[in-house]
């Protein structure tokens, strides 16, 4: 006999613990959430909505896309003008403004953009077209790099010459000290994204928790996750408590996955990165180690390096690192839609601003 699985969608029992959040809390708490993705499913499922007031959610910079620098994005361009080139990416990206254009506007002006669903689509179009320098913007946070280096360690081993990568990576921890040590911080706990530490685990977690004396709970996607992690969070935060707690167990472990972090440190290093309206964070992006600094495209094109300048009337670096909610930028919803977007939280798939826009979110 086996045990019935957890129905993660179940109404009842999300608002069964909803009901236990609201009989364990006696101050108002602010809890952010780090991933967009959990913060579209909050949106989507208005957890927001059935929490006490007490309980305020703030969203983090958890979205790759919204985090990658106009410079990275200014570099896309410049490559993918470029006749020899096949730039590939993922679809998220093609919107995103650079200083005066985005991809989708540079394929429509001939640019040959793709988008594709991984890394190895990007090899397979190298090999298919030999004459042509075929380049994948490698975005996204540590859930997405160990695909990316198995597909360069896969182009080093069958001598594929023509396939290089626009490195963007970033990762979580860094981002979190830096958001702690904010002096406009308000953050009093996390929500670990649960993808993030299937990969990595959370072993690096316990000393931000106790450098900063803040809860840091491992949560899931679905409803039922992530109010058992809310609810977790608001029990440490009422006893005073600033542990690392994993709600997600059916998929992550406090190691993560060994053999992907051995794959990301075998072709990756830490390095220095910037961070879209946020700025520079130490160590908070993976850099190509030097045994591959050959895929690396910055080094194979010429690029322009003029100084850059997001729209004066963009709040998205506020929005990201939860100083700000996105109906308080005045440009939201007027000037910055989904169609004409400003900065690149209105356009991601998991940017806060398209998740307010989409859901109706236009106030407190």
């Amino acid at each position: 006999m086996t045990d019935t699985p957890l129905n993660t969608r179940d109404a009842s029992l999300t608002k069964a613990i909803m009901e236990k959040i609201r009989r364990v809390t006696t101050q108002p708490w602010n809890i952010m959430e780090i991933c967009g993705g959990q913060t579209h499913a909050i949106m989507q499922y208005g957890l927001d909505q059935l929490l006490p007031p007490e309980i305020t959610l703030i969203h983090g910079p958890g979205c790759p896309v919204c985090v990658t620098s106009l410079e990275a994005v200014e570099q896309a361009l410049q490559i993918a003008a470029r006749p020899e080139v096949i730039f590939t990416t993922f679809g998220d990206m093609l919107r995103v403004p650079g200083n005066k254009a985005d991809l989708f506007t540079a394929r429509s002006q001939g640019a040959d953009v793709r988008v594709v669903y991984s890394p190895l689509d990007a090899l397979k179009f190298a090999q298919a077209n030999p004459e042509k320098q075929v380049v994948f913007f490698a975005i996204g946070f540590e859930t997405t790099a160990p695909t990316i280096a198995s597909t360069i360690l896969l182009a080093e081993k069958n001598d594929i010459r023509n396939f290089s990568i626009l490195p963007a990576n970033v990762l979580v921890p860094p981002a979190m000290h830096a958001i702690l040590s904010n002096p406009s911080n308000r953050v009093q706990g996390f929500l670990a994204a649960g993808h993030v530490c299937a990969v990595m685990g959370y072993h690096e977690y316990p000393p931000i928790a106790e450098q900063y004396r803040i809860p840091i709970v491992v949560t899931g996607f679905e409803p039922v996750d992530l109010a058992a992690g809310i609810l977790m969070t608001v029990r440490q935060l009422e006893s005073g408590q600033h542990e690392v707690a994993n709600a997600y167990p059916r998929f992550v472990t406090r190691e993560g996955n060994q053999t992907a972090q051995n794959i990301i440190s075998r072709v990756f290093e830490p390095v220095d990165r910037q961070w879209r309206g946020i700025g520079r964070i130490p160590l908070s992006g993976l850099g190509l180690r030097p045994d591959y600094a050959s895929f690396n495209a910055v080094n194979r094109f010429e690029l322009d390096t003029t100084p850059l300048q997001e729209s004066p009337l963009c709040i998205a670096g506020k929005v990201l690192s939860g100083v700000a909610k996105p109906f308080e930028c005045p440009a939201f919803g007027v000037e910055c839609t989904p169609t004409h977007p400003l900065g690149a939280p209105m356009v991601s798939a998991e940017g806060a601003c398209a998740a307010y826009y989409r859901y109706h979110r236009t106030r407190a």
